[in-house]
């Protein structure tokens, strides 16, 4: 019996019938065709290390909005409060006290132009060379920040702010002291020195300083 191949490339019927072999023997009934073989499935591969799923992206919807702060000062911080500090001195040595402190904070590392002086009563000796000049030079200084300024309650509010502020409560009404002490808080960005008498101070604020 001839051999038949599992995979003709032409079909047995295009063929045609068989011829009947000579010996007379009754022809075997074809076999069927088989047709193409199903593809064989995929053999699974070797399990490799399993990954970490990606995070998932938040969309803006899944992000909370912060509400937008409101009111006339929405757009800007409020600025930190200066600290205090008190030095106890006499009327007459509140002066002294005040340069004082002025070297300790110049030896601190302190710039010169970081200070401003206000005084009470009588000028400092500085405001009142520098004023004999006129105005004008004593102001340039000023603006100038190149050194320690001094200047008193009556023209203290012409001064800008700096970032040390020591008041020298050497005279003057409680008034004039009390003027005083609220504009140097104004000026001051970092540290306030008050010297004086607490007593009186505190009198003139109507607090513990």
């Amino acid at each position: 019996m001839p051999l038949i191949p599992e995979e003709p490339q032409i079909h047995e019927s295009a063929q045609g019938p068989r011829a009947t072999p000579a010996s007379g023997r009754t022809a075997p009934t074809p076999r069927p065709v088989p047709g193409p073989r199903p593809a064989a499935p995929s053999r699974p591969g070797r399990p490799g290390p399993l990954r970490p799923a990606p995070p998932v992206q938040r969309t803006p919807r899944d992000v909370a909005a912060k509400p937008a702060p409101s009111g006339p000062d929405a757009g800007a911080a409020a600025p930190a409060a200066p600290q205090i500090q008190l030095i106890p001195a006499s009327v007459e040595g509140a002066l002294d006290a005040a340069e004082e402190a002025v070297d300790l904070l110049l030896d601190s590392g302190r710039a010169p132009g970081d200070i401003l002086v206000i005084t009470t009563g009588e000028q400092h000796p500085w405001a009142t060379h520098e004023l004999s000049f006129g105005e004008a030079s004593y102001w340039a200084q000023h603006d100038a920040r190149d050194d320690v300024f001094y200047t008193d309650a009556t023209v203290a509010a012409r001064a800008a702010s700096r970032p040390v502020v020591v008041v020298a409560v050497n005279g003057g009404s409680e008034a004039v002291a009390a003027s005083a002490l609220a504009l140097a808080h104004s000026r001051a960005n970092a540290l306030l020195i008050v010297c004086g008498d607490p007593q009186r101070i505190n009198a003139v604020l109507g607090a513990g300083v």
